[in-house]
């Protein structure tokens, strides 16, 4: 049976109100808006920034990456923009299934939500990566190369929209876990001067004592 594109649109309209999450009240808006970016049990909740990576099995053709805008759609190829902002991942994976089900036979849909951030500081490979919220602060570091000789590897800081002050985080928390959100900044500070020349210090005071020593004789 064919379905005409308005016909398409309708029952695509359909499919995302009964994905989104129900809007009881003011304060079910602001909490939904407070756990942006946070573990929803196993679920977490896409926001604009993120990357969907959608899988469909023997459809290579409509599988690939698909970044959610600042109006919080991303577009899937057959089916279009979708509004899928606040959406947890069995919530995307059901209307995806129910959507390519108008052009595939019983579709398999894997879906995964990917996190950009900006990881700067005393890393290798400084710049923007996506991430899977099952990683660890340390692991997005390592997709940048890795902490400098410099860098302190104790001591993570995260930035938000380039504003002063910075939060510290544990290298071993889940980016579903820890504050970390899509666009922010996770930077690796250097270690104190005297840890970065601490070899230095102690062969300059070992030589004063020489010094001193055969100063005294």
């Amino acid at each position: 049976m064919k379905f005409g594109r308005s016909m398409l649109r309708g029952v695509r309209a359909l499919l995302v109100l009964a994905a989104m999450p129900a809007l009881e009240s003011p304060k079910v808006v602001a909490a939904q808006e407070a756990s942006v970016g946070r573990d929803q049990g196993s679920n977490p909740v896409l926001q604009p920034g993120d990357l969907v990576r959608l899988r469909i099995w023997r459809e290579p053709d409509l599988s690939g990456d698909y970044r959610v805008d600042e109006n919080g759609q991303a577009v899937f190829p057959k089916i279009g923009p979708l509004p899928i902002s606040r959406l947890s991942t069995d919530s995307l994976k059901s209307l995806l299934m129910s959507s390519y089900a108008l052009f595939l036979r019983n579709p398999s849909v894997e879906v995964t939500f990917l996190r950009r951030i900006n990881v700067l500081g005393e890393v290798k490979n400084p710049g923007l990566y996506d991430a899977d919220p099952t990683m660890t602060v340390a692991d997005v570091v390592a997709m940048a190369g890795g902490v400098t000789p410099d860098g302190n590897s104790k001591k993570f800081e995260l930035l938000r929209q380039g504003q002063g002050g910075s939060t510290r985080i544990s290298s071993q928390s889940r980016l579903a876990d820890s504050p970390l959100r899509s666009g922010d900044q996770l930077r690796v500070p250097q270690r104190s001067w005297l840890s970065r020349n601490g070899t230095v210090v102690a062969a300059g005071i070992t030589a004063a004592a020489i010094i001193a020593t055969a100063a005294i004789r």
